[in-house]
């Protein structure tokens, strides 16, 4: 089947009035939560209407924010009959004419000039450079994990790096003093593969000729969700089978245990579920078990149903742990720490690794390969013409010292 076009002209956004009423329903959760925890304390028990009101609340704030998500990312979706100006306009004009009408002549005269690997025997010809970084910026927007790790391009098959397992053994000495023997500086490789990711949008041969649509913008919107959300499964949850290696897959242990190798965790104390008294607790012990270095880069990676019960929580001094972005587009905070939203992470489950913390630029690394493939195909859907795009993509920790996990145990 073939993919629906968005309409031609962005239709206008309010974006502030989807701030207004977020803030406006975050303020009357506020006020429903306060009268269920104050049932609790006298009641031993809140009571049942007033906890489903709080749950209705939380979940019309899910929604609000999934509706502020949308506009902001319908705002600067391209406009796919706007015509713009690029620099390669000899490329782009051949890569035109073969989404339109399947001509190659001209490409694969560009691809052998400049001796490019990616040349139609080789499954596809290669997008303009401009489309490409376009579709990769967009895919930023919908990726939660590529906005926040490393991102570094590469041009061969694998990505190598070396890092740091532990530093050699230092000290002070006096003028005079022996100076003893140091221990050797651990040194490990990193290998990365750059795994194949595809999509295969399709249009009507009718919408291919006409003028008024810019190829360009048309592949970069159609495939820039698919990619993007394939690989921010990838990047959580990934095994490393064909595919990039997630976070949450890596071996874990206690973090005052922690070594090289393993992902350090902090318990809650309650198998499943946060401890019934002092909640945030366990939230801040996560924090302050990332080392000072990271920390000051630090950010909580979540999904909405973890931060819904998030949402309740007070500390001792009743204000509320998670609060709000009164911006569009902007992401709330907990204990002045951005949070970013991933459904890719589990929910709260026993034993659940669902709250992770720390520096992910620092801890995470995704590799892009330079040059994304399209290749035409005009006999297998017919009468569509689907687009068989790929790019390669890899990612794997880096440091394992820079996340921490809160496991529900």
């Amino acid at each position: 089947m073939p993919i629906e076009m968005e309409p031609t002209v962005p239709a206008t956004v309010d974006l502030n009035d989807a701030v207004a009423k977020f803030m406006s329903a975050f303020e009357a959760f506020k006020t429903s939560n306060d009268q269920r925890l104050a049932e609790i304390e006298t009641r031993m028990g809140a009571d049942v209407v007033t906890t489903d009101k709080v749950d209705r609340i939380n979940a019309e704030l899910d929604e609000q924010k999934r509706r502020m998500d949308g506009l902001l990312k319908k705002s600067i979706r391209p406009v796919l009959g706007e015509t713009k100006s690029y620099g390669d306009d000899t490329h782009r004009s051949a890569f035109h004419s073969y989404m339109r009408r399947g001509e190659t002549s001209a490409l694969a005269s560009l691809e052998a000039k400049s001796l490019s690997g990616a040349t139609g025997a080789d499954g596809g010809y290669l997008i303009p450079k401009i489309t490409e970084d376009t579709i990769l910026t967009r895919m930023a927007a919908l990726s939660p994990i590529r906005s926040i790790a490393t991102v570094l391009p590469m041009a061969g098959a694998s990505f190598k790096k070396p890092v740091t397992k532990s530093a050699p053994t230092t000290g002070w000495v006096g003028e005079t003093d022996a100076r003893p023997e140091t221990t050797n500086q651990q040194i490990d490789e990193l290998e990365i593969p750059a795994m194949e990711l595809y999509a295969m949008p399709a249009a009507t041969q009718s919408l291919l000729d006409d003028a008024a649509i810019d190829v360009d913008a048309w592949i970069a919107e159609e495939v820039r969700i698919a990619f993007a959300e394939q690989e921010s499964a990838a990047f959580v949850a990934g095994d490393g089978n064909k595919k990039p290696k997630g976070f949450t897959t890596y071996p874990t242990v206690a973090n005052t245990s922690w070594t090289w190798g393993n992902i350090g965790t902090v318990g809650t104390g309650v198998s499943g579920d946060f401890a019934a008294s002092d909640p945030g607790d366990a939230i801040l012990d996560l924090v302050y078990a990332v080392k000072a270095g990271y920390r000051q880069n630090g950010k909580f990676v979540m999904n909405r149903k973890t931060q819904a019960e998030i949402r309740k929580m007070k500390d001792a001094d009743g204000n509320y742990l998670w609060q709000p972005s009164a911006q569009p587009g902007g992401s709330a905070s907990l204990f002045n720490f951005q949070i970013v939203e991933s459904e890719d992470m589990p929910d709260i489950a026993a034993d659940s690794l669902s709250v992770a913390f720390g520096d992910f630029h620092r801890g995470y690394v995704i590799v892009d390969r330079l040059g994304v493939r399209v290749l035409r195909d005009p006999f297998s859907a017919k009468p569509y013409v689907l687009f068989y795009t790929t790019k390669r993509v890899g990612g794997a920790v880096q440091d394992f010292d820079a996340i921490k996990f809160l496991q529900f145990t």
